[in-house]
């Protein structure tokens, strides 16, 4: 966390997790970079809808630029585990700097 700051919420590998609607957002917008996670397609499983298609973005969080301009990598996944899983190395990447 930046400075120190204590996340409020779901953390995943030290990283907030926040969900709206069928978007999930990893990490913090006080880092450079944060992973956007879009269930794009679910199926249900007994009484639970579970997350067969999942894209993701790694994406810049600077204010000064252009939406096309902040994506630094673009998948897709078939779970929402292999999704935060990806996700979770490039975020760790892009915060060290690798």
């Amino acid at each position: 966390m930046a400075n120190g700051q204590k996340a409020e919420g779901l953390v995943y590998k030290g990283h907030p997790l926040r969900r709206v609607g069928n978007m999930i957002y990893y990490g913090s917008m006080a880092d450079p970079y944060i992973v956007l996670m879009q269930v794009r397609e679910t199926k249900k499983v007994q009484d639970l809808e579970v997350a067969t298609k999942v894209s993701l973005e790694l994406q810049r969080t600077a204010p000064n630029l252009k939406s096309r301009d902040r994506i630094a990598k673009r998948g897709e996944k078939d779970s929402l585990y292999a999704a935060l899983d990806f996700g979770g190395v490039w975020l760790e990447r892009a915060l060290s700097g690798k």
